[in-house]
């Protein structure tokens, strides 16, 4: 049995009595109008202003100067560089300036909810032991965003948080609570990955035996993408994380073809299950953009499957 990651912060009866520090952590490559809307919900927590700071780690923006310039319009902001490519390795350089005991991670184009901290801090210090919690992250149409085949398939379909927890073991990082102490314990996040290396390190905080938390009430926006160029580069690079996790695992030659065989033949079969439950489901209102949907998902799969191919035949994953 591990030890509470939250004796010394917590009342014999599980209130907080000392709020602990948190350090926010968010990566930015290239995103700085998006970066500023993030910055200003975060100056407007209802957490105690002087527990928490916000690291911001640019991985290598083209206009680095703005992104400093931005961040130096909020308090509780401090900017990092870090110029190894990828968010994963952006998030480990802001894990190692974080003075908190807490770490929170959320991404630069979200939006997090004014008692994001309060929540997200109250969770993972209710029970001992917890070692994750992840969020809801809500998909939302920016003013004047058409509402085109792509936002409608992001409504139903981007960062399934409770289903990634339940049935992966981890949760998107652009909503997820931990202790440093668990990250020390487990290690921080693999920087050679370009997708899904919250759900790989999420998988280790499960097999280290803490507990894991879906949270519906730690909540942050994000802007469903809505073009078909935003939503090809998302699949290559999600599919690119999955084919490096894979490869990574220092499997046999036999395992990683299975793998590869598997995974492409899942992608190139009609998603004919999602088709079904999308005809029922109640947030697309009408035939026509439940249709829409369903033929976004057959694309997402022949993109996924067409870059699976790439992959093995040399290429490398792409980072956007």
């Amino acid at each position: 049995m591990l030890l509470s990651e939250t004796q010394s912060i917590t009342q014999p009866e599980g209130q907080v009595a000392t709020p602990p520090f948190v350090s926010v952590i968010i990566p930015v490559y290239n995103d700085a109008v998006r970066l500023q809307r993030c910055l200003q919900a975060l100056e407007q927590q209802t957490y105690p202003t002087d527990r928490y700071e916000v690291i911001v780690v640019d991985n290598g923006s083209a206009n680095c100067v703005e992104i400093a310039a931005i961040a130096a319009q909020f308090k509780h902001a401090i900017v990092a560089l870090e110029t190894v490519p990828g968010s994963y390795a952006a998030r480990n350089r802001g894990i190692g300036l974080a003075s908190g005991e807490i770490l929170a991670f959320t991404d630069a184009d979200c939006i997090p909810a004014a008692n994001w901290l309060k929540q997200g801090v109250k969770h993972l210090c209710h029970a001992p032991n917890q070692g994750l919690v992840a969020g809801r992250v809500e998909i939302f149409f920016e003013d004047g965003q058409p509402v085109t085949a792509v936002a409608l398939y992001e409504k139903v379909t981007a960062f399934p948080q409770e289903q990634l927890l339940t049935q992966l073991k981890g949760g998107a990082t652009a909503n997820v609570f931990t202790f440093k102490s668990v990250m020390q314990r487990v290690g921080c996040f693999n920087p050679n990955l370009k997708a899904r290396g919250d759900l790989e390190w999420g998988k280790r905080v499960y097999a280290a035996g803490y507990e894991q938390t879906y949270a519906d009430d730690v909540w942050v926006a994000h802007p469903a993408r809505s073009s078909y160029a935003e939503l090809c580069q998302r699949s290559r690079r999600l599919i690119g994380g999955i084919y490096d996790a894979q490869q990574a695992q220092n499997s046999s030659f036999l395992q990683q073809n299975l793998f590869f065989v598997k995974e492409l033949l899942k992608n190139l079969v009609p998603p004919l299950f999602f088709i079904w439950n999308t005809l029922f489901d109640k947030r697309l209102e009408t035939i026509a953009q439940k249709l829409k949907v369903a033929g976004v998902m057959c694309l997402v799969r022949y993109i996924s499957a067409f870059e699976l191919l790439r992959l093995k035949l040399g290429g490398q994953s792409i980072r956007v």
